[in-house]
C-alpha cells in the first residue's frame, strides 16, 4: 500500500492510480498545454487513469477544427487521450465567456461545472495543474 494525499492507494493490489490534470492555458501561445497533454498520454500508457479538466483559456484545447500549420495539433493529442480512456471535462462558464458552445467542442468532451472539478480532485491520487 502507498499513502498518497492522505489516501491509501491499493494499486499494488491491482487497483489503478488516478491523476487529475488541470489545464489552464490556451494551445499554441505557450507550451504548458502541450506538456500537459504529453504528461496525460504518458500516464495513460503507464496504466494510470486520467481525468482532464480544461478551465480558463485551457477550454480552447477542445475547440474543433484546429489546424495549425507550424505547431503540433493539440486537438489530435486530446483525441488520443480520449481514445486511450481519459475522461475530459471542460468548464462550461469558461466556454460561455469565450463564445464557445457544446457544438464547438471535440466529441467526447463534457461541458461541466466547478462541482465536477471538485469531484475529480476528490477521487484522484494526485492532481497536477498546467
Amino acid at each position: 500500500e502507498i499513502k498518497i494525499n492522505n489516501k491509501i492507494n491499493n494499486h499494488k493490489k491491482g487497483g489503478r492510480l488516478k491523476f487529475t490534470v488541470i489545464i489552464t492555458t490556451a494551445p499554441y501561445g505557450h507550451e504548458r498545454a502541450y506538456s500537459a497533454l504529453r504528461f496525460a498520454l504518458t500516464s495513460l500508457l503507464e496504466g494510470i487513469d486520467i481525468n482532464l479538466f480544461l478551465i480558463e483559456d485551457g477550454v480552447y484545447l477542445a475547440k474543433n477544427s484546429q489546424n495549425p500549420s507550424q505547431a503540433p495539433n493539440y486537438l489530435e493529442y486530446l483525441k488520443n487521450c480520449i481514445e486511450s480512456g481519459a475522461i475530459v471535462k471542460v468548464c462550461g462558464p469558461c466556454c460561455k465567456a469565450r463564445g464557445l458552445n457544446e457544438g464547438d467542442l471535440l466529441e467526447g468532451v463534457i461541458l461541466s461545472t466547478m462541482h465536477d472539478l471538485v469531484d475529480f480532485v476528490k477521487e484522484s491520487d494526485k492532481v497536477i495543474s498546467f
